[in-house]
């Protein structure tokens, strides 16, 4: 998890939209929906659009939407 000390910027505001987010509140980081990890924006890669979640890995992307969409 990283780990940034909260005077340096805060958590951003973000929209995020196919292939690209934008910064709504100016930030060093956002809180990853599925495990709480701070994840720096210019590392962030991973979110979803239709529920506006930003995920710190692929992994966590991936359970995100299997809990959303389950198999029947």
């Amino acid at each position: 998890m990283n780990r940034i000390d909260k005077n340096s910027g805060g958590q951003a505001e973000i929209v995020y939209g196919d292939g690209e987010f934008h910064v709504v509140r100016p930030g060093a980081y956002v809180i990853c929906a599925v495990t709480g990890a701070q994840i720096l924006l210019d590392d962030l890669r991973y979110w979803s659009v239709d529920l506006q979640e930003a995920y710190s890995s692929p992994e966590a992307s991936l359970k995100r939407h299997q809990e959303k969409h389950p198999v029947k």
